[in-house]
C-alpha cells in the first residue's frame, strides 16, 4: 500500500522528541525507541489515518480528527487512542496512563512483539475509527477532585483569573487541578497557581505547550 510519508514524523524519528529538552542529542529516549516507533507508524499508515505532529509527536487523523499517537516514553513506545477507553480491547491490552479518562496506550518494549500484534493492532484503529464516525463521546466523570483552597482564594482576589480558568475545557481545568494540588506545603501551591496564569488567560492547557 502506498501513502505519503509527513517530513515532520522523519525528523521526530531523526532527531528526536519535539517537545523534549534532550530532542537532537543521544539522550533522547526516541532514539531508544526509534525502530519500534517506525514499525507502528508503518502499521498505522496501512490503515488509511493521516500523519501529522501536534504536541511535538506523531499524530494520525481521520476527517481531522485525532485518532490515535505514536511516541515514545523512558521505558517503551507506544499506540496511545484518544478515545481508548471507549474500544472494546477484547484482548486486554489497553493501558491507563495516570488519571487519564479517555486516552489508553499499547506499551511495547520490541520490534518482535509488535510485529506478532499487528492484525490486532490494526483492528484496534479499525474501531478507533468507527467510533469517531459514530459520533460517539467520552463521558467525563465531574469534579473527580476539589478545587485547592489556594486556588479558590486567587480566584476571589482575580476574577480575570477566575473566568480564564472555567473558560477551559473540563479536561483542562481538571489537569490543572490536578497539578496545583500536587505539593504539600501551600506556598508551593501557590507559585504554581502563580506560574500558570498567564497559560491559563491564553486558554492553553498544561501540556499544550510541548508542541510550540
Amino acid at each position: 500500500m502506498k501513502f505519503t510519508l509527513n517530513p515532520l514524523v522523519d525528523k521526530y524519528l531523526v532527531d528526536g522528541c519535539m517537545r523534549c529538552k534532550y530532542g537532537g542529542t543521544p539522550q533522547c529516549k526516541v532514539n531508544f525507541w526509534r525502530e519500534e516507533l517506525e514499525t507502528l507508524r508503518q502499521i498505522v499508515l496501512e490503515t488509511g489515518l493521516i500523519e501529522e505532529i501536534k504536541w511535538g509527536v506523531p499524530v494520525y487523523t481521520h476527517n481531522e480528527k485525532n485518532i490515535l499517537s505514536v511516541a515514545a516514553l523512558k521505558d517503551y513506545a507506544t499506540i496511545g487512542f484518544f478515545k481508548g477507553v471507549l474500544l472494546t480491547d477484547n484482548h486486554k491490552i489497553l493501558k491507563q496512563q495516570g488519571n487519564m479518562q479517555s486516552d489508553r496506550i499499547i506499551p511495547f518494549t520490541n520490534v518482535k512483539d509488535i510485529n506478532e500484534w499487528t492484525d490486532v493492532l490494526k483492528s484496534y484503529i479499525i474501531e478507533a475509527i468507527a467510533i469517531e464516525e459514530s459520533g460517539k463521546k467520552v463521558e467525563f466523570k465531574q469534579n473527580l477532585e476539589p478545587i485547592p483552597d489556594e486556588l479558590l482564594q486567587v480566584f476571589e482576589e482575580d476574577l480575570v483569573y477566575k473566568k480564564a480558568f472555567f473558560a477551559l475545557t473540563t479536561g483542562r481545568q481538571r489537569g490543572y487541578i490536578i497539578y496545583f494540588s500536587q505539593p504539600k506545603q501551600s506556598p508551593t501551591r501557590l507559585g504554581r497557581i502563580a506560574k500558570y496564569r498567564q497559560q491559563i488567560l491564553d486558554g492553553v492547557g498544561l501540556n499544550d505547550k510541548y508542541g510550540s
